[in-house]
């Protein structure tokens, strides 16, 4: 299985509604394929949105990620570095090495101009989606 589809998805505690906060599970994610495609196809989105905010590295984008998800999404190091190699192949994001020259080295990632385009574009098109399908959805003819 793909590394990148290693985070979880909906599995609401006993006294949820459809409303309510929902809890990813792993476990869960790896039996849903419908949930697993839909996840994956905002990976990219996602991680180009949180590096709007400025650079980062990887831990720090996942912490991010959660808190801005409301503590929805939980993404694991074998979801977001794939994510990062692949924006990165792309030229939709540059790293660098920081840190103390005697500690703790981390790698940091920032939005190339590309990248903003991209994300433009990638946000454009999850909206124009996003509106079709509840279109579908909440319609009742």
């Amino acid at each position: 299985m793909d590394q990148r589809f290693r985070y979880a998805f909906l599995h609401p505690d006993s006294h949820s509604t459809w409303n309510d906060t929902w809890q990813y599970h792993v476990s869960t994610m790896n039996r849903d394929e419908f949930a697993r495609n839909l996840a994956a196809g905002t990976y990219d989105l996602i991680v180009l949105d949180v590096l709007r905010d400025g650079p980062s590295y990887g831990y720090g984008i996942r912490k991010r990620i959660f808190k801005q998800s409301r503590h929805t999404l939980n993404w694991q190091d074998g979801t977001i570095y794939p994510v990062l190699r692949h924006l990165e192949e792309r030229g939709f994001v540059t790293s660098e090495w920081r840190g103390p020259k005697d500690g703790r080295q981390r790698r940091y990632y920032r939005l190339t101009p590309r990248g903003q385009r991209a994300w433009a574009e990638q946000r454009r098109q999850w909206n124009a989606f996003t509106r079709a399908v509840n279109a579908v959805l909440t319609s009742r003819s």
